[in-house]
This record gives C-alpha cells, structure tokens and sequence, in this order.
C-alpha cells in the first residue's frame, strides 16, 4: 500500500485529541513500512478561541482561525484536510456553503454517523460538547440520511461537557471517573452504543473501563474515512 496524498491535520482543538488522532490512524493504516503511511502536515492551530464558548455567546469568533488553519493547510501542500473538532465543522460546513473553502475535507460528523450506521442501525446516544449539540449538526446529518439519535437530557449535557473540559485540563482519570455513571445511567435508559462526538470523549471513555465494543468513537471514525479516502485508487 502506498498513497502520494498528503493529509492535512488541523488540531489544536485541544491537543489532547489531535495526538490521539494521530496515534489512532498510524495503528489503522494498512502499511507493513514506515514509506507506506501517508505524508502528514499537523497544524497545531491552539490559539483558536473556543468554539463552544463563542456559540454560547460568551467569546470571540473562531471563524478567521479556522478559515486560515484550512487555508494555510492547502498552502503548505495538503491534498486531504481533517479537523479533529466536531464543532468546528459547523464553520467548515457555512465556509463551503459560502465558497470561502473549496478543498476536499474528511467529515468527522459523516464519517461519526457512518460509523454508527454500521454499528447499530437502530440508534445511539449522542454525547458531545454543548458546543456541538447547539448546532444540532449531528442531528442534521444524521437526519439526512435517516438515523436517529437518542439525546440526553440538558443537565446531564452539561455533565457531559464538563467531562470534556477535564480532559483539555489534562484530567483523565477524573474525567473517566465522571463519565462512567453518566454512560451507566444512560444505558439504564435505553441500552444502545455511546457516540463519542466529541474528540475528547473517547479519551474520557477510555478511563471509564467500560466495554469498548459499546461505544464509538469519532476520532476512529475520521481515522477511517482519512485512510479510504487516501488510499482510494
């Protein structure tokens, strides 16, 4: 297997996720050599304002950030963009809508929904940023192509992003420690797989010691569609 592709990595969004991104797609990647994975450009872009905190009116805008992450990318030689932050696509999406960015992106929320298609075709539970469940950009797609998530709860959305800000503060074990009744209660309600649509969440998932087969993971996702998409022939 050899690809002559380059992906371009927008990350910073936290680092946390992107190093685990990154981890994630060298151990998928079908290559028995060094020279068979892809040729990879990470853009570490961590002084992007938060993009929750800006939906929820309470910060300033990510947009020229981002826009100039993705651009910058394709300046540098990308062939491919993924960004390991779930929200942020909800300004990748208006940007295309816009003509503002026209290049080949890998969709974390498509890719995310794909997966859970595959996995359990009657539904899961979306957890996420409040960020991201705002938007209702997982909502959206996944409405697209019918499928249908379960949502929390506000209050218990709140819980689940506090878990995401541990792990940016570099909190894991804590962060597991408060996912795990959360998922529990959720699976008491309606036992069907956890999406991860948040890319620190299978981190925080991780350190709940809670079966891997009933979750699934967005950055797995993305890692999946980055590897079909630059090995596709």
């Amino acid at each position: 297997m050899h690809t002559d592709k380059t992906l371009g990595v927008l990350g910073g969004m936290g680092p946390a996720a992107t190093a685990d991104f990154l981890k994630v797609l060298a151990q998928k990647v079908p290559a028995s050599t060094d020279q068979e994975h892809p040729r990879m450009i990470v853009y570490e872009n961590t002084i992007t304002p938060d993009r929750t905190t800006y939906l929820l009116g309470k910060g300033p805008d990510p947009r020229p950030y981002l826009l100039d992450g993705l651009q910058t990318l394709t300046k540098w030689g990308a062939d491919l963009i993924c960004c390991t932050c779930n929200t942020a696509h909800f300004f990748i999406d208006e940007f295309r809508e816009q003509g503002k960015f026209t290049g080949p992106v890998v969709h974390i929320i498509d890719e995310t929904i794909g997966a859970a298609r595959k996995i359990c075709p009657e539904g899961a539970w979306l957890t996420a940023t409040l960020g991201t469940m705002k938007t209702g950009l997982y909502q959206k797609h996944a409405a697209a192509c019918g499928y249908k998530f379960n949502i929390a709860e506000y209050p218990v959305q709140i819980e689940i992003h506090n878990v995401t800000d541990m792990v940016k503060a570099g909190r894991v074990r804590e962060a597991g420690e408060k996912f795990r009744p959360i998922v529990e209660a959720l699976w008491a309600e309606k036992d069907v797989p956890i999406v991860g649509a948040c890319t620190e969440i299978p981190i925080a998932y991780a350190a709940t010691g809670l079966p891997a087969e009933k979750f699934i993971s967005c950055l797995w996702a993305l890692a999946d569609g980055c590897i079909r998409e630059l090995y596709r022939k």
